[in-house]
């Protein structure tokens, strides 16, 4: 399967869950509902590390940023059943609730808005609410990745089923890039903190003056 390699986990000290959320199957890869599954392509991709399949739950990838070690998942169970893989793989790494991030589409955002926040109600998304039923508690992360509202009323299954328009390309791909410095944030410094430079936008400001400072050195 090319990107997909069949691996054999062994046991790690995983401190960080990170779930993208979304549907197996390539013709939803590119739909706007798999938004969550591009992010965890991307970070994977980001660090070089390949994405195995160890069940028929998920994939998944195991990655350090920094110091610590991330388990990143994508699972195969379909949308409204993802709790079940989360559940699992919660399970089998003993992972707390509070160090899962699960990244989502945002139907409520408009196309390149982010938002990192913890706990809270499912929001509609059937993702979500399987998550939280499954794990019997809402005080995990979520990464909300907007998608748009561009549909009339009783069309959100199709239009969440779709891929993105043409115009909105390099928006999402920008999108999919603060999301993956998003997650690389939250796992290397104190949440509140994170959360405040993700969502105020300061975090990107602030990876501008790097990369600038960087260059001067050059």
């Amino acid at each position: 399967m090319g990107l997909f390699k069949r691996k054999t986990v062994l046991p790690a000290d995983i401190e960080w869950l990170v779930i993208g959320l979304g549907n197996p199957g390539k013709k939803y890869a590119f739909n706007r509902h798999n938004i969550g599954w591009m992010v965890a392509v991307a970070l994977c991709g980001k660090h070089k590390k390949p994405i195995m399949s160890s069940s028929n739950l998920y994939y998944h990838s195991i990655l350090r940023i920094e110091s610590k070690l991330i388990l990143v998942a994508m699972p195969t169970t379909y949308m409204n059943n993802s709790g079940e893989a989360v559940s699992a793989i919660k399970e089998s790494y003993n992972i707390p609730v509070n160090r899962i991030v699960v990244v989502a589409d945002e139907y409520n955002f408009p196309v390149g808005k982010i938002q990192l926040k913890s706990g809270g109600g499912d929001g509609g998304h059937n993702g979500i609410a399987s998550v939280i039923e499954h794990l019997d508690s809402n005080e995990f992360f979520r990464l909300r990745c907007g998608i748009g509202k561009n549909f009339s009323a009783g069309e959100m299954s199709d239009y969440v089923l779709s891929d993105f328009d043409k115009n909105e390309i390099e928006e999402r791909d920008t999108m999919i890039n603060k999301a993956v410095e998003s997650i690389e944030t939250i796992v290397t410094i104190d949440v509140p903190r994170a959360m405040s430079l993700v969502n105020s936008g300061d975090l990107w400001d602030k990876i501008e003056e790097n990369k600038k400072n960087v260059n001067s050195l050059n």
